[in-house]
């Protein structure tokens, strides 16, 4: 199997995770019960932030807090490593 498409496989894995942490976070939020560390969800964000950012919107969850603010920056991060990776695949 291609290299490229296992760490892809286990990219989208890693923003699918990310997301639903801070979906599942909202609902324990909800209901009063246990809730995940945030040095987790923003552990959760830095490997997928892509997926932490779609449950943030989503789930209206830690949207003001202003460390989870890093999110936003862990995208961009993580665009602009895709676009050189892709740049790079193209030459």
């Amino acid at each position: 199997m291609n290299v490229t498409l296992i760490v892809l496989g286990v990219y989208v894995l890693l923003n699918l995770l990310s997301f639903g942490m801070f979906v599942w976070d909202k609902h324990k939020a909800k209901n009063d019960q246990w809730r995940t560390p945030e040095s987790t969800l923003i552990l959760s964000a830095l490997l997928g932030p892509f997926g932490a950012t779609a449950g943030m919107k989503l789930a209206r969850h830690k949207t003001q807090k202003l460390k989870f603010k890093l999110v936003y920056i862990f995208l961009v991060i993580h665009v602009i490593i895709i676009v050189y990776l892709g740049y790079g695949a193209l030459f």
